[in-house]
């Protein structure tokens, strides 16, 4: 439990707890969150009890289990619409699908970390981590990359923060100092690779989306395999990936995003 919830009071206290929910991916009991949580018995419960009358959990008095509520849907159908870029990239999100073959993932950034927003699968689809309203690591993934090239200095330390370095491949950049240098040459070319850093044989050709001053608002990739393809022919790709991102950009123009960060 993050101390930037406790910071934010008993609002910050009753998101973590909710986090702590949906981190399980399924109903779970009671005396889980327990085991796992930072707050007294009763503390908990009462987090829980609230949360639930709010309709932000569900509770199933039968099995005893608590799961995400409905009224989190509706939040997040509103949040799709208003805050990510997905509704209006997706005629370009299916255009590079089209046109490439491969997955394509948009991204956005959230606290340091990579949401993505939305997927299309190649033509031959391939089981992978990235999902569409998954969060995953930006050190380590192409969109999460070409996002973190382009942040400013104090957003980027903050960013670099946050992140784990843990190493999920012999591949993986596994420091600031080798994450900082990859960054230099992202910026240099305009473009980044997952080099088979986040998951074995996963590989992909990663763009910014940027604003016109030049702040990322998003990120957009090719992913394929090494089974299918090379990191070459991905990178083959480049321009046709930045020039949508280009046009999902200049189309985001009339609309207000949250800073990435």
């Amino acid at each position: 439990m993050g101390a930037e919830g406790h910071a934010d009071g008993t609002v910050g206290k009753a998101l973590d707890v909710l986090d702590m929910v949906a981190s399980h991916g399924r109903p779970v009991r009671f005396s889980e969150l327990l085991t796992e949580s930072a707050f007294p018995k009763a503390t908990l419960y009462r987090f829980l009890q609230t949360l639930t009358h709010q309709g932000m959990l569900a509770h199933d008095p039968d099995r005893g289990t608590y799961s995400l509520g409905v009224r989190l849907v509706r939040l997040a159908h509103a949040a799709w619409a208003q805050s990510s870029l997905a509704p209006i990239a997706r005629p370009y999100v299916d255009e590079l699908a089209e046109k490439t073959g491969e997955t394509i993932h948009l991204a956005q950034m959230d606290l340091g970390q990579v949401l993505y927003v939305d997927k299309r699968n190649a033509a031959r689809p391939v089981e992978m981590f990235a999902q569409a309203g998954k969060v995953g690591p930006a050190y380590c993934t192409g969109v999460g990359k070409a996002m973190l090239a382009y942040l400013p200095e104090e957003a980027l330390e903050a960013a670099l923060a946050r992140q784990s370095f843990h190493r999920h491949t012999e591949h993986t950049l596994d420091s600031p100092a080798k994450l900082r240098t990859e960054l230099k040459a992202i910026r240099a070319r305009g473009h980044a690779f997952d080099r088979e850093e986040h998951e074995p044989g996963i590989i992909c050709c990663a763009v910014p989306i940027l604003s016109r001053a030049g702040r990322a608002i998003g990120a957009l990739s090719v992913t394929s395999t090494t089974a299918r393809t090379t990191l070459a022919a991905l990178e083959a790709r480049a321009g046709l990936i930045k020039d949508i991102a280009a046009r999902i950009s200049a189309e985001a123009e009339s609309w207000r995003f949250p800073e990435q960060g």
